[in-house]
C-alpha cells in the first residue's frame, strides 16, 4: 500500500484555460422568467451576464493559482481515494492538530480566512497558546481530491477517511471544525471516534438519527426556527433532491457549460448567505469565479454532488456505531447564525450532542469562514481552551 504524502502544486494546463474561454466566448443564454431581479426563479440573467464578462476581460486564474500555492499543500490516496489538502503548523507551545471541512457548494479555498489566525493566532493579534496544526482538504470528490473512482463515498465513509488520513499525518487525537456536508462529517467523527477526537465544533447542526427536534424542544428566543427550517425545504431544496435522486442526468450539463456551472453553484452563495439578496457583499467576483473555477477545471460537480446521492438515509443510518444519548460523545461546540438556511433548538442538541458550549450570533449566515471568519476563529479558539491538555 502506498501511504506516501506527496507536496502538490496547482498547475492548470494552458489548453484547459484556453477551453474554457471558448466556452465563455460562447454562451448560449436562456431567456430570463419574467421579473426575476430577486432571484425568485433562480441566477439573474443580468447578473450572469455581467459576471460572465468579467471572467473573460478581468479575471486572472493564475493570479488566484498563485494565491492558493502560497499555501503547502499535498496528496495523497486513502483506499483509493485521492485526497488534497493544505496542512499549516501551528506556532505555539502546544498546538491541536484541528482538519476544518468545507461543504456543498464549497472548496477548500473557503477555508483561506481562517487558516492563518488559527496556525499563528500571535501574526494575527491572538495568543499563541490558542494555536492549532490547521489540515484543511478537500472533501472527496471536490476540486484536486479527485478523480473519485470509487463508489459509497459521502460523510460518514469520509470521517473514516480523515480519521486515517489524521494517523498518517503522525495525531493519534486531534480536533475537528466544519459547516454543511464538513459538519456531517465532523459530527460523525465525534460519533465513530470519541476517543480520539478532542472536540468537534460545528456551525451547523442537522438531525441525521433518532432522536430528531421536536415542537417542544424550540425556546421562545428560538422562535421561528422550526418555520425557517421548513421553508428551506418547501422553497429552497430542489438541488437537493436532484443530487440525491438524479445526479448522473444533470452533470452532463454541469460538465459542459462553466456557466450553467457557475450559476448552479453562485444561486446558493446567494440564497444561503446573509447578504440581503446582493450576494457580493460576501463574495467578491473573483471569489464567485474561482469557486466555479475549482469545480470546472478539476471536472468534480458530478463526484461532488454524489455525496447527496451516496448519503441518502438508507445509507448513513447504518453508519452508526451505537444508539447511545448522546449520539455525539465527542465534547462538541455549537455555533449557529441567524442568517443561516435553518438552525436547531438548543434543547434538542444537549440531548444529541455532548454539548459543552452554545452561540447564537445574529449576523451571517451559512459560509461562516468566509462571512465571518472572525466570528468562528473567536469562537473555536474559546470552545477548545478548556480541552487542551
Amino acid at each position: 500500500m502506498n501511504e506516501a504524502i506527496e507536496p502538490f502544486v496547482i498547475d492548470i494546463a494552458q489548453e484547459a484555460l484556453d477551453d474554457l474561454r471558448d466556452r465563455l466566448q460562447r454562451t448560449r443564454w436562456p431567456q430570463e422568467i419574467g421579473d426575476n431581479r430577486n432571484w425568485q426563479a433562480g441566477a439573474n440573467l443580468a447578473y450572469m451576464q455581467e459576471l460572465t464578462d468579467y471572467w473573460l476581460n478581468g479575471y486572472d486564474w493564475r493570479a488566484q493559482e498563485r494565491a492558493m500555492n502560497a499555501f503547502p499543500q499535498f496528496r495523497t490516496t486513502i483506499d483509493d481515494v485521492p485526497i488534497h489538502f493544505i496542512q499549516v503548523k501551528g506556532k505555539g507551545p502546544n498546538p491541536i492538530p484541528l482538519i476544518v471541512n468545507h461543504g456543498w457548494p464549497w472548496t477548500f479555498w473557503d477555508m483561506r480566512r481562517i487558516i492563518g489566525p488559527l496556525s499563528d493566532p500571535a501574526a494575527h493579534g491572538g495568543d499563541p497558546a490558542d494555536a492549532f496544526d490547521v489540515i484543511a482538504p478537500s472533501l472527496p470528490g471536490f476540486g484536486f481530491s479527485s478523480p473519485l473512482e470509487k463508489p459509497g463515498i459521502y460523510f460518514a465513509p469520509t470521517a473514516d477517511l480523515w480519521a486515517k488520513l489524521m494517523t498518517r499525518l503522525g495525531h493519534e487525537r486531534f480536533a475537528t471544525q466544519g459547516g454543511d456536508i464538513g459538519a456531517f462529517v465532523s459530527a460523525m467523527l465525534g460519533h465513530k471516534y470519541p476517543q480520539r477526537v478532542i472536540g468537534a465544533h460545528l456551525h451547523l447542526l442537522a438531525a441525521l438519527k433518532a432522536p430528531y427536534p421536536a415542537p417542544e424542544d424550540y425556546a421562545p428566543a428560538e422562535a421561528g426556527w422550526r418555520e425557517k427550517h421548513a421553508a428551506f425545504f418547501a422553497q429552497g431544496s430542489a438541488y437537493m433532491q436532484i443530487q440525491r435522486t438524479r445526479p448522473q442526468t444533470i452533470s452532463f450539463a454541469m460538465n459542459d457549460s462553466p456557466v450553467g456551472l457557475a450559476a448552479w453553484l453562485i444561486d446558493k452563495r446567494r440564497a444561503w448567505s446573509d447578504c440581503a439578496g446582493d450576494v457580493e457583499t460576501v463574495f467578491s467576483k473573483d471569489d464567485l469565479i474561482t469557486a466555479a473555477m475549482i469545480y470546472w477545471l478539476t471536472e468534480t460537480y458530478e463526484s461532488s454532488a454524489r455525496h447527496y446521492y451516496e448519503g441518502r438515509p438508507e445509507n448513513f443510518i447504518p453508519a452508526f456505531v451505537h444508539d447511545r444519548v448522546p449520539v455525539v460523545e465527542a465534547p462538541t461546540g455549537i455555533l449557529q447564525f441567524q442568517g443561516d438556511i435553518w438552525l436547531q433548538p438548543r434543547k434538542w442538541a444537549e440531548r444529541y450532542y455532548n454539548l459543552k458550549r452554545w452561540n447564537v450570533i445574529d449576523t451571517g449566515g451559512h459560509f461562516a469562514p468566509m462571512e465571518a471568519p472572525g466570528v468562528l476563529i473567536d469562537d473555536l479558539r474559546a470552545f477548545f481552551r478548556p480541552l487542551r491538555k
